[in-house]
């Protein structure tokens, strides 16, 4: 059986919804039967799962201290997979679940308060010595600080190519039990999940080298010229980065797609030609458009007119 730990000593940085979400999806992927373990005494996990009417994944509230005889036990009885949820702001209980932890999963969200509050979890998991993932979480689509904050994360660990952005579905899944690969499976969201537990599974497989756990390779995926064409620099620059930090070439595309996927995309795509040409430009060969003939006014530098344009004393010819 293999544990993965979620940890962040900072409230309200997504645990117990990734927890949920996570543990659901390796069910659905086949990797189970799963057990999901609520270590934080608020019982956020626990009201979530009793209110949801599937019967797995398998669930238990255990104490921090008493972890190491419920693994061994939801070993004994075939369990496949841990998921356990930790509370908040408590070292201790949050050292006691990494140590028994395979993979540590460290989600933040993109903000200041979330990034300084990281240092402690990374000294758990260092001193424990566990591979720790930072997954971005409630993050803005498109936002400047989303991609700054993963190149902080970059020089203090690894960081998932997956980003869960700030969607109203995660916490409405979460209501009456659900997630929302169950509610809205073709989502946005369901697929972020999706391709989430495909990255954590690569990850188990490389740490405790188990071939078993290798995730089905998915067909490379190509993209033309003129959707790539609307990335910006930090669009690619993102992309360059999830390379660097060990991404397959697989995720990388992945995570390029899910960015021309993204509102606002498809407006831009519909303007952009093989060429990429600006708004005066197509103009150009149009006869009978506005202000497509040779008197167009030509901004020009430092706001001076042209002489051949206009007159010597400042009117239009």
């Amino acid at each position: 059986m293999y544990v993965v730990a979620m940890a962040s000593q900072k409230g309200g940085s997504g645990k117990t919804t990734l927890s949920g979400h996570l543990a659901v999806e390796a069910e659905r992927a086949g990797a189970g039967p799963v057990a999901l373990i609520d270590t934080d005494p608020q019982g956020s996990l626990s009201l979530w799962w009793n209110a949801r009417e599937e019967t797995t994944p398998c669930f238990a509230t255990v104490g921090a201290l008493e972890l190491g005889d419920a693994l061994a036990h939801l070993r004994k009885v075939g369990m496949q997979l841990a998921v356990i949820d930790t509370p908040p702001a408590i070292t201790g209980s949050i050292s006691q679940v990494v140590s028994h932890a395979d993979l540590v999963i460290v989600p933040t969200r993109p903000s200041p308060h979330d990034l300084r509050a990281l240092g402690a979890t990374v000294d758990i998991a260092g001193r424990h010595q566990k591979p720790l993932v930072f997954v971005m979480n409630g993050a803005t689509a498109r936002a400047r600080i989303t991609g700054e904050a993963a190149i902080a994360l970059s020089q203090h660990g690894t960081v998932a190519p997956v980003t869960i952005h700030h969607r109203v579905d995660y916490a409405a899944s979460m209501v009456d039990g659900r997630t929302v690969g169950e509610v809205v499976p073709k989502s946005a969201s369901a697929r972020e999940i999706g391709e989430l537990w495909l990255y954590v599974q690569d990850r188990l497989s490389r740490v405790t080298k188990d071939p078993k756990l290798i995730p089905e390779v998915r067909q490379p995926q190509t993209f033309p010229a003129a959707p790539l064409a609307i990335l910006d620099e930090e669009d690619l620059a993102q992309a360059a980065k999830l390379s660097v930090n060990g991404a397959s070439i697989e995720d990388v595309l992945s995570h390029v797609e899910s960015l021309l996927k993204e509102p606002g995309r498809a407006a831009q795509l519909a303007y952009s030609g093989p060429e990429r040409r600006s708004a005066s430009d197509r103009r150009e060969g149009q006869p009978d458009a506005p202000y497509a003939g040779p008197e167009r006014r030509v901004a020009n530098t430092f706001g001076r007119r042209h002489n051949d344009y206009y007159g010597d004393v400042g009117g239009r010819k």
